[in-house]
């Protein structure tokens, strides 16, 4: 606990009501946390109140507070930039931090009298460059597409020096380079293309076709038939060029389009930006689980000070703090900037492709795949859990009318199968069929492990998630359950339709439907199926072992333990047909002839 929290109380209820930032230090004076209120006194003092309902970073930054400092400001808004501004200045540890000083890449124009356009990580050569961008493959990927359909040289050749000097390439004779070596290019022709390729990088193949088709038919109404058919063949590739880009086409001309997964510990945050319909980068950042707003924070950061802000900020819900984002963003671009929320269509796609972006990030970083990482977040916010499920039990009731009544619990850790966790039951206070009486029998079993804490390692874990194999009548028969142990667990059924495929996700009073969440869908489907299986196995074997025993005690002479003594000897029907007369005596303790009688039973 904080000592300093006494002293820390009695200076913030002297504070300021105005909007302000407030600026909070360890013990050696470091800054550790900057943030902005637009009540100074209200947002200062929730941090230092006792009993406070604080998150484990929170916590975690309030327990190093030695001491904080103020600034007033006349407005939100200003309190806003100000914040911006001293985060990107102090970088404190509990902040978002966008680290932008390293990691950009260039596209570079050189100043040779042959230009050559290549991707860079610096700037340090001379010539001109195009950028920064964030991502190293959309630059390398531009710079390869205008090199390919502008025909441009990309071998190591120097030109004017080595025109004439030896045979052209395979680049040449492919057609994608037009062939300086050759000495039948013009410079002023060569200048001509790479101008053009520039051009298509900056605004994209829309806006260069109509430039390009502009300059055909002037040459053309000029007589210069050569140049026509050469704007011609470039109009043709750039078309074709976009063909291939149609999937990355945004259907909006300027737009970042935002995408946030989380995953246990982190939070990953996908830019994708277009500009004139076309992808011209991508950014992804990680950063440390947050309660708050992660949205408005990493909006607040990403786009201070920021020149290039696009029309439009196509995001997956409206962020807590968008009237002031929006003003700051209309501030710095001079013009309204929308946030945007699709429903359906083409932005919608592009929103989710962003979603993947950042859970395929995440799952690079943890082992997992994009899929794993969804399925879990998508599964978490539809239950309104405040995290994703990493550790889920499910359990199922299998039986065959009233005998062998057993249950199946399965295991799913970071959406996967964790086999060497599942458990079986055998239901023993049940007389008579009863589901809901076996499903709450199992968990009282199961539950009062992680009470005692007795067992193994995976008896005694507490899940995230339970998930029975059931409707509204299995939850609400085992959620009473969960109250007199004193155990919060998140509690669903899992809901089939006739035909045994899973409908929707089962609570005490209804029912959630997840058909629209693909990858929340597919897992809990991948569940339900994984425990029935699991389950109706362990009945099947059960109810062999007591068939099998049942045969045993047909023979006069064997009664349940010698019967007993058998199956534990041989297993399996198979392995003791193998036994003899003689190995049958010794292992039950019967007489040779009692044993004669049961080697014929068993053949017979």
């Amino acid at each position: 606990m904080n000592t300093r929290l006494p002293y820390l109380r009695e200076k913030t209820s002297k504070l300021t009501a105005s909007p302000g930032v407030y600026i909070m230090k360890n013990r050696e004076g470091a800054v550790i946390y900057i943030g902005k209120a637009k009540n100074l006194k209200n947002r200062v003092t929730s941090y230092f109140r006792e009993n406070p309902d604080h998150t484990p970073k929170v916590a975690a930054m309030v327990s190093h507070v030695n001491d904080y400092d103020f600034i007033v400001t006349d407005s939100e808004y200003e309190a806003l930039v100000l914040e911006c501004s001293l985060i990107k200045q102090h970088k404190p540890k509990y902040n978002i931090l966008l680290k932008d000083d390293k990691g950009y890449h260039y596209i570079r124009i050189s100043d040779d009298e042959y230009p050559r356009i290549t991707s860079e990580k610096h700037t340090k050569l001379p010539g001109k460059y195009l950028g920064p961008y964030t991502s190293s493959t959309v630059a390398r990927e531009a710079v390869d597409e205008a090199n390919r359909v502008f025909m441009l040289p990309t071998c190591r050749r120097k030109f004017p020096q080595d025109i004439g000097k030896g045979r052209p390439c395979l680049n040449y004779h492919i057609k994608t380079c037009m062939g300086v070596c050759r000495g039948k290019v013009s410079r002023e022709s060569y200048l001509e293309a790479v101008e053009q390729a520039v051009d298509f990088i900056r605004s994209g193949s829309a806006a260069s076709v109509e430039r390009m088709e502009q300059e055909m038919n002037a040459a053309a109404e000029a007589l210069d038939f050569e140049k026509a058919a050469m704007l011609r063949d470039r109009i043709i590739a750039v078309k074709k060029a976009a063909e291939k880009q149609k999937m990355m086409n945004s259907g909006v001309e300027s737009a970042d389009v935002i995408g946030i997964a989380e995953y246990y510990g982190g939070v990953y945050v996908s830019v994708l930006m277009y500009r004139e319909d076309r992808l011209y980068d991508k950014a992804v950042f990680e950063f440390g689980s947050t309660s708050e707003d992660i949205l408005s924070q990493f909006m607040e950061q990403f786009y201070h000070g920021r020149e290039d802000i696009p029309h439009i900020i196509i995001i997956d819900h409206i962020p807590a703090e968008a009237e002031l984002i929006e003003e700051l963003l209309q501030q710095q671009s001079g013009r309204k900037v929308r946030l945007h929320v699709p429903q359906k269509g083409r932005q919608l796609e592009l929103l989710r492709l962003a979603k993947n972006n950042s859970a395929e990030y995440a799952a690079l970083q943890n082992s997992r795949t994009g899929k794993e990482v969804i399925a879990l977040e998508e599964l978490g916010k539809s239950l309104g859990l405040s995290k994703p499920p990493r550790y889920i039990e499910a359990y199922d009731i299998s039986n065959l009318s009233s005998e062998s009544m057993v249950a199946g619990m399965v295991v799913f850790e970071d959406g996967r199968p964790m086999k060497k966790a599942y458990k079986r039951f055998t239901v023993k206070e049940q007389e008579l069929q009863n589901d809901y009486g076996s499903m709450r029998e199992v968990l009282k079993r199961r539950l009062t492990h992680i009470v005692t804490g007795e067992g193994d390692e995976y008896f005694t874990r507490t899940p995230d998630l339970i998930l029975l194999d059931g409707g509204k009548g299995h939850v609400n028969a085992v959620a009473p359950l969960l109250r007199e142990l004193g155990l919060d667990i998140p509690l669903f059924g899992m809901v089939k339709d006739n035909k045994h495929r899973t409908r929707a996700i089962a609570t005490g009073g209804g029912e959630i439907q997840i058909n629209g969440l693909k990858a929340a869908f597919s897992l809990v489907t991948q569940i339900q199926d994984e425990v029935h299986r699991y389950s109706v196995q362990f009945m099947h074997s059960k109810h062999k072992k007591k068939t099998y025993s049942s045969e045993l005690l047909t023979v006069k002479g064997i009664g349940e333990k010698k019967a007993a003594k058998i199956m534990m000897k041989y297993k399996t029907r198979a392995n003791l047909l193998q036994a003899d007369p003689q190995e049958l005596a010794v292992t039950a303790g019967v007489s040779i002839e009692t044993a004669m009688e049961l080697w014929r039973v068993l053949h017979n």
